[in-house]
């Protein structure tokens, strides 16, 4: 029993002694910090207030390492984002919203099924918009070294955005990664992108009409056509070359126009797609699954659906918003 008793004490010395050191060393970091943030522009007044209060979060880190869209399985992934139960969570969003979605979706050019389809897999419509401190979250994965200068830069623009009072400091609560609103937008995506829909001087991220807007107009800018489709799931045939496959989100390559892939998909007759789009075979759960078939599961994708992979860079969670999208559109 005294031994057990030392171990635990050794132990419980250990995870203290390395919980002081971290913290000291991020206190080292953030002062660091505080330096380039002045020098980047940002009142000294503003960083001191904002910064003095930022705290080393484990926690982020924990989750930074073990995200679901690296370790569910496509088919797992997709069915518990686009259930009917979202569907129909989505549909009350709409009809309660619909006048505002409505107009978003006219002069934006974005379907509103699609609005719809990313809020309902970012924050289940509203429900879930993240309690983190954000200055915490990023400041820690700044100082973590697997994204640090990533990260770095946009606690920088985060706070030029609180600097030059385009985002109120006391609302900076959102997800363990930085992000913000109804859509989950990254400091530097509210800089390029967000805009104040009902002109009241606030973006306000959080309410209908600016986070619609604000996402829609990403959409827009970067390229989003409206009525072209995202993907077809297929059966691959044995004699597919492995170079026509594409297991990363980060690079997609060996584009061709849909019919060359003809010869290699068995249900192509059955997709009833324009042959003359642009288009890659991408095979999600290879080299993320354990076991996983090399030519199963497969997705013809389109433009479309790389522009969502500039939202989040992630297949699977292309393919299920995607999906969520296609759901909608059978029911508005």
């Amino acid at each position: 029993m005294t031994k057990i008793l030392g171990l635990i004490l050794s132990f419980s010395i250990l995870i203290v002694s390395n919980s002081f050191a971290v913290n000291n060393d991020f206190a080292v970091w953030k002062n660091s910090f505080k330096k380039r943030a002045i020098q980047s522009g940002i009142s000294k007044e503003i960083v001191e207030e904002i910064m003095s209060e930022a705290k080393f979060l484990s926690k982020v880190i924990e989750y930074d390492r073990f995200q679901p869209e690296f370790y569910e399985d496509t088919f797992t992934y997709i069915n518990k984002r686009s259930s009917k139960k979202k569907i129909n969570s989505g549909l009350k969003i709409y009809k309660k919203e619909k006048n505002t979605i409505d107009k978003v979706e006219k002069e934006f050019g974005v379907e509103k099924e699609l609005l719809l389809a990313l809020m309902g897999i970012e924050t289940n419509f509203g429900k879930y918009l993240g309690k983190m401190d954000i200055v915490s979250s990023l400041a820690t994965l700044s100082f973590d070294k697997r994204r640090s200068e990533f990260f770095s830069k946009e606690l920088i623009i985060l706070l030029k955005l609180v600097d030059k009072k385009i985002i109120d400091k006391n609302i900076l609560y959102g997800s363990w990664a930085g992000a913000f609103g109804n859509f989950q937008f990254m400091p530097r995506t509210i800089k390029d992108y967000a805009i104040d829909y009902n002109d009241n001087k606030v973006i306000e991220l959080k309410k209908t009409e600016d986070s619609f807007a604000s996402a829609a107009n990403y959409l827009s800018k970067i390229g989003w056509k409206k009525n072209q489709p995202c993907y077809f799931k297929i059966d691959l045939k044995e004699n597919t070359p492995l170079r026509y496959l594409n297991s990363s989100a980060r690079n997609i390559k060996n584009k061709k126009k849909a019919i060359f892939f003809k010869k290699y998909i068995k249900n192509y007759e059955n997709l009833n797609l324009n042959g003359n789009l642009p288009a890659s075979i991408i095979i999600p759960d290879k080299d993320i699954i354990p076991g996983a078939k090399t030519l199963s599961p497969a997705y013809i994708v389109f433009d479309n659906y790389e522009k969502i992979l500039q939202w989040n860079r992630s297949l699977r969670f292309a393919l299920a918003v995607c999906t969520l999208k296609d759901g909608f559109k059978d029911e508005i």
